[in-house]
């Protein structure tokens, strides 16, 4: 099973990140698309996330509400609730289903997969968390027992949209993407 993550406070945004727009598409249905293509998908909001809510039910995606305490507290509440899961935080818009489908086929749903990509790999513009000499991107297995890095490749995977700045920065890869570049700024 995958989890989509959506129920933070968005504290550095002071905007709800899974409605957000990118290339006038809600965040959190570019990451749903992708995640659903890989097997069964679903949404954890909280009380945090109202819009995020309105637009599952709109959408006809299914979620689960969390207690919203914090992600730790989330994370293995959902432990608890589903067993071992594929994890996506919802500002990660570039995911990819080969990211998906490496996590999954290195997940043996004891130990634990943290996400990270060699900042080799990390696009220059982009200043990523960092975390013995890797960037921790938002893509993990959560397992019963241990944990250890799993190096992905997609390098767009370093983007976690955080900010208003990092919100126009995926829109414009987005229309890179695309071949839309006369949009661009």
């Amino acid at each position: 099973m995958i989890i989509i993550l959506a129920g933070g406070r968005s504290t550095r945004m002071g905007k709800e990140k899974p409605v957000l727009r990118i290339a006038g598409k809600e965040m959190l249905l570019w990451i749903y698309e992708t995640a659903s293509k890989v097997g069964k998908t679903i949404v954890a909001l909280s009380r945090n996330t109202p819009k995020t809510k309105e637009l599952c039910l709109r959408e006809g995606i299914p979620f689960i509400e969390t207690p919203g305490k914090g992600y730790v507290e989330d994370v293995r509440w959902l432990l608890r609730e589903f067993g071992p899961f594929i994890s996506s935080s919802a500002d990660i818009p570039f995911v990819k289903p080969s990211d998906f489908y490496a996590l999954k086929k290195a997940f043996d749903r004891r130990e634990s997969l943290t996400g990270v990509l060699p900042l080799q790999k990390v696009p220059k513009d982009l200043k990523p968390l960092v975390y013995q000499g890797y960037a921790v991107v938002g893509l993990n297995a959560v397992g019963l027992d241990g944990e250890r890095f799993f190096e992905l490749e997609n390098p767009l995977l370093a983007l976690n949209v955080n900010t208003p700045e990092e919100l126009k920065l995926a829109e414009r890869i987005e229309r890179l993407v695309r071949g839309d570049e006369s949009e661009i700024p």
